[in-house]
């Protein structure tokens, strides 16, 4: 957003990789206008410099945070579901093996993505097994 100049077109492939929310696509929108650019969604084949594609990109924005938000309490349901009937274990803990060799290639001074791509390994996980183990 902050390269965007006046007259350049942000374009974007599909309405939910912009915004995960109306107030959040509004924001955009009004970003973008003050810099005086516009916005174009390929798969919906809209463009905002128009008040008609204004006006159903609003409306597009809220069935699009509507969806998602209906996503979200299905898994929400679906994971109660399956703790309840005992299914639902969550994520395998990392072995023992695996988070002594974390610490001690960090304390041979190893980068933390290179520790990752040698244990093959997230590299988030590296972080969490360092930080617990501070």
């Amino acid at each position: 957003m902050e390269f965007i100049r006046q007259g350049d077109v942000l374009v974007v492939t599909k309405l939910d990789r912009l915004a995960r929310s109306v107030p959040e696509l509004v924001r955009i929108i009004q970003a973008l206008e003050r810099k005086g650019a516009g916005l174009r969604v390929l798969n919906l084949g809209m463009d905002t410099s128009t008040p008609t594609g204004k006006l159903m990109l609003t409306v597009l924005g809220g069935i699009a945070q509507f969806e998602r938000e209906m996503m979200l309490e299905r898994q929400r349901e679906g994971v109660a579901k399956a703790k309840a009937a005992g299914k639902y274990k969550g994520r395998k803990p990392i072995a023992d093996s695996i988070r002594q060799e974390v610490v001690r290639l960090a304390g041979e001074r190893m980068t933390k993505t290179a520790i990752a791509d040698q244990l093959n390994i997230g590299e988030a996980t590296v972080y969490r097994i360092l930080r617990s183990s501070a």
